[in-house]
């Protein structure tokens, strides 16, 4: 079983890619993780919002298989406490799915084609992050539940 974190555009600073880079290094001790990402689109100036989603879910829909659970980053999504999200994390990999993609989407969200694929949606808050900061707070949770799964001390209560 795998999991990966399908994002729309890379990350470009600096920092938040070393950080990013420690907990994707932590997680291979717990389970197979993969970042993978999408480039922007270009030339999107003359391209309406639904345009450029409908863009944007042709090149996320082309990344996942039949098989695969989607979960969706949205806003609208359902939250969890970080101790939730590893239990939620632990049902998932019990099912018997061989992929887990949980999906970041471009800067107007997504089309509805893509909600329509969905098996799910998480929001990490009810704040706004930039997607850039969702890719890191999403792989640190990650690894929180990871832990919090191994009964290790990372996460305090």
């Amino acid at each position: 079983m795998k999991i990966i974190l399908l994002t729309v555009g890379k990350t470009t600073n600096i920092h938040l890619i070393k950080l990013q880079e420690e907990y994707q290094n932590r997680l291979k001790f717990y389970l197979s993780f993969e970042l993978n990402v999408i480039p922007e689109l270009k030339n999107t100036k003359k391209l309406s919002v639904s345009e450029q989603q409908e863009k944007e879910a042709d090149l996320i829909l082309k990344q996942i298989e039949l098989t695969d659970e989607v979960v969706l980053l949205d806003e609208k999504g359902k939250q969890f406490t970080s101790v939730a999200f590893s239990d939620y994390i632990s049902k998932k990999i019990m099912a018997s799915h061989k992929r887990i993609i949980f999906v970041v989407g471009g800067p107007y969200g997504f089309s509805e084609r893509v909600y329509q694929r969905a098996n799910g949606k998480i929001s990490l808050s009810s704040m706004t992050f930039s997607h850039q900061m969702i890719r890191l707070i999403f792989v640190e949770q990650l690894y929180r539940a990871m832990t919090i799964l191994k009964g290790e001390p990372y996460h305090h209560e």
